[in-house]
């Protein structure tokens, strides 16, 4: 913040930002404004540590999105991943080298709050966020936008940051678009030492029953991370798919100590990132991969440009300023993670059409083997491979053209 404008802003307490949701993309945005020395306020509705429906893997595009110093509280190191189709022709593949790690959500958000904090930033918790206004009667001025608080509170920024989830309020101001919803259903599977010790280091990834679906078995100690996810509107079928599923793998007969589901939001390639002074970003903006729905990675690192963004935003004086910086602000996120999201696109339409297909290259063809371990290790990304490899760009074109083979399918009665 100018010295110049510091001792009216501590008159009527306007922070440069206010970031609403301390998941990973609001406190890497929190992180990023609060080492460039802004005053930055972190609302969060729960109380933390709070639990996350996620399946907490920690891929090299994560870990390296990560604030300097920040030590991952891993749970498991994974080397190994074990493929199935629906239940059939398993295969385990190995790495010498960790391909991802596992971590608790609740432990790794309440680290990276703790960075947050650690930088400047001040968090508050129990605090829900009814709207945020950038005109009428709680705005003081064009450069302030306000932010309402349940009970009648409400904050003044320069900039604002929505990163409070898929369901979030901050994105319907914005006016996010989506245009894939899918359904993720969790158990967490306490299990005896002789269990939990066949499953150390390796992942099981199953590909599902309903077009574009999987499931996914992620080992953290004492505890399975079980789940699968679908297209939204197969509800009962998916439930069903993850019981089975949990029986086929004989841990039918162990007590889930936590079970829940959630919504994935995935982005319409046109929907907004900014309005005025708000900005969102992570699920709030519809930021995740289409194909594997992982949102970790893009949490993260769009939470990081987010911080960076607001921070310009909050030192605009006009509305042409803002706009240019919002408008920076998006051709950065599309740059990366909007070409590694269209990638994605294109792989779950082949992937929902051929499920068979690419479970036979990743269990015995040793270029896609090679190209599933350097994405995950954060070698590489979908969008370097197609842009660097011409081959993957026309076998990605010929499988666009091509209608699923028979036996290929996959059908919800299967």
């Amino acid at each position: 913040m100018s010295s110049e404008n510091s001792s009216a802003d501590d008159v009527r307490q306007v922070w440069d930002v206010v970031v609403v949701g301390a998941g990973p993309a609001g406190a890497s945005a929190a992180y990023a404004a609060a080492v460039a020395g802004r005053r930055v306020l972190l609302l969060e509705k729960a109380e933390l540590p709070r639990y996350k429906t996620c399946g907490g893997g920690i891929i090299g595009p994560s870990r390296d999105a990560l604030p300097p110093g920040f030590e991952l509280p891993l749970r498991d190191r994974v080397h190994a991943v074990t493929f199935s189709n629906n239940g059939r022709f398993t295969r385990t593949r190995r790495s010498k080298q960790m391909l991802f790690g596992l971590i608790n959500r609740p432990e790794f958000d309440q680290q990276l709050v703790e960075h947050a904090q650690k930088a400047g930033a001040e968090l508050r918790t129990g605090v829900t966020v009814q709207r945020v206004e950038q005109h009428g009667s709680a705005v003081p001025d064009r450069r302030t936008v306000a932010v309402l608080l349940q009970g009648g509170e409400v904050l003044l920024a320069r900039a604002v940051v929505g990163a409070d989830g898929s369901a979030s309020r901050i994105g319907a101001h914005v006016g996010v678009k989506v245009d894939q919803v899918d359904l993720g259903l969790e158990v967490e599977i306490p299990v005896p030492e002789t269990v939990a010790e066949d499953w150390k280091g390796r992942v099981l990834l199953d590909w599902g029953p309903m077009p574009g679906s999987y499931g996914w078995v992620f080992p953290k100690g004492d505890t399975l991370t079980v789940g699968v996810i679908s297209a939204r509107g197969e509800g009962a079928a998916t439930k069903r798919y993850l019981e089975e599923f949990v029986g086929r793998l004989g841990l039918a007969g162990f007590e889930p100590s936590i079970s829940s589901g959630h919504l994935t939001r995935c982005r319409a390639d046109d929907s907004p990132l900014s309005r005025g002074r708000v900005l969102v970003c992570g699920d709030a903006a519809g930021l995740l991969e289409p194909w594997t729905r992982e949102g970790i990675s893009f949490a993260l690192r769009s939470g990081r440009l987010a911080g960076e963004w607001a921070v310009r935003i909050a030192e605009a004086h006009d509305a042409v300023d803002t706009r240019r910086q919002a408008l920076n602000y998006a051709f950065a996120v599309k740059a990366g993670l909007g070409v590694e999201m269209s990638v994605g696109k294109r792989l779950l339409t082949v992937f929902e059409r051929r499920p068979g297909l690419f479970h036979a290259a990743l269990t015995s063809f040793r270029p896609a083997w090679r190209a599933f371990k350097e994405i995950t290790q954060g070698a590489t990304s979908l969008g370097e491979i197609v842009r660097t490899y011409p081959v993957a760009q026309r076998a990605l074109a010929a499988l666009d053209r091509r209608p699923a083979a028979p036996g290929d399918e996959v059908s919800p009665s299967q």
